[in-house]
Formats: C-alpha cells, sequence, structure tokens
C-alpha cells in the first residue's frame, strides 16, 4: 500500500464526479492527451491508477492539448508537471480502488460478461459478501458475493457518461457493514456512433467588391460524442464555391478568395459544406449542408442616360411647379445605392426649369416660370448626370459613358384668358362723393396673337363701383360714408368679347377717404356732487369722442351758465367740471341737468349731462345718491296703439253677445212652431160652433205645418228592452248571476214597468199622451167627431183623421 501514488496537492476527485459531468456541459473545452498516464475531464484531471502504481517518487511531465468547441478549435498545447510522493495512509478505509470502465453499445452477453472487480482487505469468503447501491444498481449492474461487476444493459455514453455508485461489504449472516461503505464511478467509454449535425440553415452576405479574406459567416456543427477523444472532434470542407470561398477546417469561418465578387454579376451563391468527425482519418461520419451567400450591392455603376435626346412637349398655359416630364438613366446598383445629380448648365433653362429626382432617381422636370407661346416657343439645352460618391474607391469609371443628353421642350400654343395689367388695383374716393368717376381705367389684354376685345364687368351687385364696358373705368354707384364700411372688395371679370370666350379675374381695393361730417358726442353719462363739497371741488373731467378720424382735440362750454357750477376747456380735447356754489342736500334736490357743447372745430353738438347729488365718505366715495325722478308719460304711439286694441276688443265682445241672442231667439221660434204643431191642444171658450173668433188662434199654422216637408212624421218610439251582454262561460251561472243582481237591486226597475206620463188636462179628448197607456188597438182612437167641428179643426182632422194616416200610432 505504501507503494501506491497520488497525485500531490489534489483533493478527492471521487467525491465530486457529479459536479465535473456538469461543468463539462457549460465549459465546452475540449482536452486530448498526448502522453499517456492521465485520465482528464472538464479541465480536471486524475490519475490512471493502474499505470501510476509502478511509478516512484519524483516529477514526470505530461502533454495536454485543449480545443475550445464553441467557436471551432482553438488548438492549445501545454506541459503538465505531475509531481509524485509517497501516499500517506491517513484514510483508513481497506478499499482498493481501480477505475471501472465499460464500452457503450457493448451487446449484453449471456451470462453478463465481467468488467471489473470490487475489492476490500477485509474480505473473507463464505462469510462476507459485496453489495453495491446507486446509479443502474443491481438493474444496470450487478456484483456476486466475491465482488465481481457484471453488465446486464446496452450502455449509451450520449445519456449517461458516468455512473455513481457506493460499494458495501456486510456480513452474509448478520446483513451488518464490515466495513465503512465507499464510493466509487463507472466511467463509460466512447465510441464514434453519432455523426456531427448542422443546427440551422445558414445564410450570410458580403459586400462586393470586399477584400480578399473578408469574413462571410461561421458555420458551426456538433458531434454528441465525446470531445476529448477523436470522435467528437469535427473538421470542415468546401464541397463548392471553392474557387471565390475558403473554410477554416477547424473554426468553421467562411471567408472571400477572391477580391473582385460583384452582385451585377452574380448577386447570390449557394455552396455545399461538409462536416465529419475523426479528423485526418478515412473513417468517420459526415454530414453535408447548403449555404446561402448573399452578394450586398454597392455604389460601384455610374448612372448614365437611357437615350441621347428627350423630347417634351407643353401647353403654354401649364401652371408654375407643374410636372414636365421625365428623364431616365439607367444604374446597375439598386434604389439605394443610385446618387445621380443632374446639372444644367445654361443659366436661362436654370431659371425657367427645375429638375428633382423620383423614387427610381430618375430626373424629373418641374416648370419654375410661366411659358408663353408668343414670346418663345421652343426651349433646347444639354443636361448632365454624374455621381461623385461611389463607395468603393478603386472603381474604374467608364469616361465614354453616356453621362449627358440633349432636351427639346416645345411649347404649345392654346387659347389664353385676358391678362390685367396689375393682379389688384388699389382706388380711393373720399366719403359723401358723387358722382365721381376715377382717373385710372382698369386694363386687360389678350395675350393671343387674334388679340380679341375684351369686355369687362363686375358680377356683385353688392359693389358700390360700376366698371364701363369697354373702356374699363370705374365709377361710383352710389354716396359712401366711411363710418359704415372703411374697405370696399370688388371683383373685376375680363372676357373676351366672343361667346364662350375666356375669362380672367382682378381685384379693386376701394379706400373710403374720411371727412369731418359727424359732430363729437360726450362720452360720459352723468357726474356727481357730494354734500360735503366746497367751493371749487373738481367733479369730473369731460371727454368726447368723434366717428370721424380727428386728431382728439375738442372744444367745450355750457350753452347757458349755471350759478352751481362752471366748466373749463383744457384745450387738449378735455374740459374740467368745478363747483361753483356748495350746499347740497340729497333731501332738496336729487339731480341737476347741465347742456354742454362739444365741437370740433366744424361740426358741433350739445349734450345733456347730469349731476346727481349723493352723500359720499372722507374719501369722496359715494354711498348714497337720491334716485333720479322719472317722467311718468306714454308716447302718442303708444296711446293709439291701446286704444285700437280696445276699440277691438269691444267690437269683438258686441259680435258675440249679438251673435248668441240671434241663435236664441232662433231656437225657441222653432220651439214654439214645433210645440204648437205637435204637442199643444189649445181649449177655446166659443159662444157657438159657426162664431169666427178673430182674435183666436191663427189656424193658417197648422195649414203651414201640414204642408211642410220637415215636419212629416218620424218612426215610432218605443220603449226597448236592455239585454244583458252575451257571456262566452256558463249560461246557467251567467243567468243565476243576473237574478241575484234584480232581487237584491231595490232601485232597479223591472223591463215590463209601464211608464205613466203626466195628464194633458181636462180638455183634451185624447187622454194621456203615452204610448205605454194607449190602447194596443188603433179601432179605440176615433177622432172623426173633429170633421163636424167645422173648418177651424179641419187640420186636426186630417191629422189625427184615422182616414188620413191609416194604421198610424196615436200621439
Amino acid at each position: 500500500d505504501n507503494n501506491r501514488k497520488a497525485v500531490h496537492g489534489r483533493p478527492n476527485q471521487r467525491e465530486r464526479e457529479r459536479e465535473r459531468e456538469r461543468e463539462r456541459e457549460r465549459a465546452k473545452v475540449d482536452i486530448q492527451l498526448l502522453d499517456t498516464g492521465l485520465s482528464l475531464c472538464c479541465g480536471d484531471y486524475y490519475l490512471d491508477n493502474l499505470l501510476w502504481t509502478y511509478f516512484t517518487e519524483g516529477d514526470y511531465k505530461r502533454k495536454i492539448m485543449a480545443y475550445g468547441g464553441s467557436w471551432g478549435l482553438q488548438l492549445l498545447a501545454a506541459a503538465l508537471l505531475v509531481s509524485v510522493q509517497a501516499a500517506t495512509n491517513s484514510d483508513p478505509t481497506s478499499w482498493d480502488w481501480k477505475r471501472l470502465y465499460v464500452s457503450e453499445e457493448k451487446p449484453v452477453s449471456n451470462p453478463p460478461e465481467k468488467f471489473g472487480t470490487l475489492t476490500n482487505e477485509k474480505f473473507i469468503k463464505d462469510k462476507h459478501m459485496y453489495k453495491i447501491a446507486g446509479d443502474g444498481a443491481n438493474t444496470i449492474f450487478t456484483v456476486n458475493d466475491q465482488g465481481d461487476m457484471f453488465l446486464k444493459e446496452k450502455l449509451d455514453r450520449e445519456q449517461k457518461s458516468v455512473y455513481h455508485l457506493t460499494a458495501k461489504l456486510v456480513d452474509k449472516q448478520s446483513n451488518v457493514d464490515v466495513d465503512k461503505p465507499s464510493n466509487f464511478a463507472i466511467q463509460v467509454q466512447d465510441i464514434n456512433d453519432n455523426a456531427p449535425v448542422f443546427h440551422e440553415p445558414y445564410t450570410g452576405s458580403i459586400q462586393e467588391m470586399s477584400p480578399i479574406g473578408a469574413t462571410v459567416m461561421t458555420i458551426n456543427a456538433t458531434d454528441k460524442d465525446d470531445p476529448t477523444t477523436v470522435n467528437g472532434m469535427i473538421e470542415y470542407e468546401l464541397l463548392t464555391g471553392t474557387d471565390v470561398f475558403r473554410v477554416d477546417s477547424r473554426k468553421g469561418i467562411i471567408t472571400t478568395k477572391v477580391g473582385n465578387l460583384d452582385r451585377e454579376t452574380t448577386s447570390q451563391y449557394k455552396i455545399k459544406v461538409r462536416v465529419k468527425d475523426m479528423p485526418g482519418q478515412q473513417l468517420g461520419f459526415s454530414s453535408t449542408t447548403t449555404i446561402t451567400i448573399n452578394v450586398t450591392d454597392i455604389n460601384d455603376n455610374l448612372a448614365t442616360f437611357k437615350m441621347a435626346r428627350y423630347t417634351f412637349s407643353v401647353k403654354e398655359d401649364m401652371k408654375v411647379e407643374s410636372k414636365i416630364g421625365t428623364v431616365e438613366v439607367e444604374d446597375k446598383d439598386e434604389e439605394q445605392n443610385k446618387n445621380p445629380e443632374f446639372q444644367i448648365e445654361d443659366p436661362r433653362i436654370n431659371k425657367l426649369l427645375e429638375i428633382k429626382q423620383d423614387q427610381q432617381k430618375n430626373g424629373v422636370l418641374f416648370l419654375r416660370q410661366a411659358l408663353d407661346y408668343e414670346t418663345m416657343n421652343s426651349y433646347t439645352f444639354t443636361l448632365f448626370v454624374k455621381e461623385d460618391i461611389v463607395k468603393f474607391s478603386g472603381l474604374q469609371q467608364n469616361v465614354n459613358a453616356n453621362n449627358k443628353a440633349e432636351v427639346v421642350i416645345s411649347v404649345m400654343d392654346v387659347d389664353e384668358p385676358p391678362v390685367f395689367t396689375k393682379r389688384e388695383y388699389n382706388i380711393s374716393v373720399s366719403e359723401e362723393t358723387f358722382p365721381h368717376e376715377f382717373p385710372d381705367p382698369i386694363k386687360a389684354k389678350d395675350p393671343d396673337r387674334i388679340n380679341r376685345p375684351i369686355r369687362y364687368s363686375i358680377e356683385d351687385s353688392s359693389c358700390p363701383v360700376q366698371i364701363h364696358p369697354t373702356s374699363g373705368k370705374l365709377s361710383l354707384k352710389m354716396k359712401l360714408d366711411r363710418e359704415l364700411t372703411r374697405e370696399h372688395r370688388c371683383q373685376v371679370t375680363a372676357e373676351e368679347d366672343i361667346p364662350d370666350g375666356k375669362k380672367t379675374y382682378a381685384m379693386v381695393n376701394l379706400v373710403v377717404n374720411d371727412i369731418n361730417d359727424n359732430a363729437p358726442k360726450l362720452n360720459m353719462e352723468e357726474i356727481y356732487v357730494c354734500e360735503s363739497d366746497k367751493l371749487g371741488q373738481v367733479l369730473g373731467t369731460l371727454i368726447a369722442t368723434d366717428k370721424d378720424e380727428t386728431n382728439g382735440v375738442f372744444t367745450f362750454m355750457l350753452v347757458r351758465q349755471s350759478s352751481n357750477f362752471s366748466l373749463l376747456d383744457n384745450k387738449n380735447g378735455t374740459a374740467t367740471l368745478r363747483l361753483k356754489e356748495g350746499s347740497f342736500n340729497t333731501e332738496d334736490s336729487g339731480e341737476h341737468m347741465l347742456m354742454v357743447k362739444v365741437g370740433d372745430g366744424k361740426q358741433y353738438s350739445e349734450e345733456q349731462l347730469r349731476i346727481v347729488v349723493c352723500q359720499c365718505n372722507s374719501g369722496r366715495t359715494r354711498e348714497y345718491c337720491r334716485p333720479h325722478r322719472r317722467q311718468v308719460g306714454v308716447s302718442v304711439h303708444a296711446l293709439i296703439t291701446i286704444l285700437l286694441c280696445i276699440v277691438t276688443i269691444l267690437v269683438i265682445v258686441i259680435l258675440l253677445v249679438l251673435r248668441q241672442r240671434y241663435r236664441k231667439d232662433s231656437l225657441v221660434t222653432m220651439g214654439k212652431m214645433s210645440g204648437e204643431i205637435h204637442e199643444q191642444l189649445v181649449t177655446y171658450d166659443e159662444e157657438g160652433g159657426g162664431e169666427m173668433d178673430t182674435n183666436g188662434y191663427d189656424v193658417s199654422i197648422l195649414t203651414s205645418a201640414r204642408h211642410d216637408g220637415s215636419l212629416l212624421p218620424g218612426p215610432g218610439l218605443y220603449a226597448m228592452v236592455k239585454k244583458p251582454q252575451a257571456c262566452k262561460g256558463d249560461m246557467a251561472a251567467m243567468i243565476e248571476v243576473k237574478k241575484d243582481e234584480a232581487d237584491h237591486d231595490r232601485d232597479g226597475i223591472p223591463y215590463d214597468t209601464l211608464h205613466i206620463y203626466g195628464y194633458e188636462g181636462p180638455g183634451s179628448l185624447a187622454g194621456s199622451l203615452s204610448s205605454l197607456g194607449s190602447s194596443s188597438s188603433g179601432d179605440s182612437l176615433d177622432y172623426d167627431f173633429l170633421n163636424d167641428w167645422g173648418p177651424r179643426f179641419q187640420p186636426l182632422a186630417e191629422l189625427y183623421g184615422v182616414d188620413c194616416y191609416p194604421g198610424r200610432d196615436t200621439l
């Protein structure tokens, strides 16, 4: 045991196996041994115990090599110094460990193949036995009593590369641990069973004309096999495009091989790349992918004109800033890299035209000034195109490029509208001046060669100016007042004197000049005087305003001198009102009126100024002012209106009364006639049957009533029996309800009740007029005796006689 060697200063590696596995995935540092005697993983290393057991004390050098897997294979070499010394027996354990290895994808044999043995110094055959626990214990790995390890399942290093287990030595009888359990690891050895793969389609780009060795892109492939062995090492190789590009076999960086890439010739390359493991050997797996490389554009081509001559025809009435035409250029570069500059050397054409670029970087001509066919009917000039900024400095420009073109613009004649000599005409006149004719006429002419006559007009009827249709002279239509409108704008129309002639318009601005035609007015309504004011107290300052444009200097004076107040003209457009006599009282007088005459030197006006008496405090601030008396009265117009309203109301009332009275008399008359004919029976006290009574009843009324069609008998009136409403329910229930209502209603009248009417009097032989009280038979009603009473009662006999109206019911 004392001969076993260990690396000086290294911690126990078995306790960190699990952490090393995780670091291995993160670090992606592949370490390859160039010498024997060491096993390394993920930057840490540990001894191959079997080999170093026979080394004596001393220093040993070993070589290692590391590769960076994320950015290609960055090759690094280093020397490792291993110091071997005698081990101290600090660990009391009796386990004798050697690293256990199992190759992945190894087929399972029957019986299982032994791949290692557990060894403990305290082991006694037939008394002790070995047990294991941990990753894959008793399922993937098994152990017999003597400590022999067997593999029962096929392993895959890419799924799990290290299995951590615990070995136990126990008594067969008591199953008690004989020695302290010890941890150990089983390393899965890699074989080349995975091909390297690309993870995504690759697309790169490179500017045209890039120098040799310019980086295009970096490709990356991975291999699941152990990167510390040749099984997981990969190399890259171009299968196509080798004449233009190259690839770094270790790093996968693709660079340019030539310096004359031209997008206009080839804008895209598709190259095939292969990645292979086990570099430098014929064996191994490989994968291929296609990479797209786009050649991006730079400004390495000059713009040239497509044609040597461009011709445009435009009308002379084309508006300024309108488009004339497009001068097309040809540039092989893409739109964003085109940068042509157009130039016109003729300064006269530069004033007339402007050239701009459109989205396709072509030249577009725009009109700067108005054209006139009668002045110039054609323009010819040379247009140049240049490109001063070219990104690739080594570009060989074609000196024979078509960088200039001739442009011809033909102006076409059109019938143009008349043209005024000015766009706006400014005239002025003093107010109150009428009639007035302005000295300068409005002038317009036909720009065409025909030179047609022009007619002038003002279509706005509210314009105070009129124009002569042929001469264009302006004159006033009315008297103007500057205080109403200071300025007038009118539109004048000039039209060719032909049917459907062209029209044009101009504005006339008329300014009304002021004259002194308005008198100034006071600009204040009242002034107050305090009871405590003394002689000479200033009551206020009067100012005035004038509608006219004056210098603002007015004169003030009292129309009638006042014993209480005085007015002083300040000669500056104001006047001061002072108290001449004091002792005012609000109880004695409420207000005073002054007539003030205001003038501006030419016009004068008399204004009434009211002065009220107030009670004031010490600061002459009024606290109470006696309200002025207002005259109560009504104007003449108001009185006339009130009288007319009263007369109208009276007439309406009289008419309503007369109409109501007329309707009442008519109704009474008609009622009497109807009653006399149909209802009244008149009793006479006569001396004899044949004696005539001239003062009695006029029987002509009955005679006339008999021949009146409106008094013909109408249909008879009968008592109507009120029938109960129909019921959709049970008829028996309805009759029962109606019977109960009739039995308990004391005020109700049965349907067959005999209606009794008042008796007409002892002189009436007909008795009651009720149809219910009369006999149901018409035979008992005999009025033939009326025929014996003489001619006076003949109409009654005809009305009530049986022979006259057979079958008629009795009234």
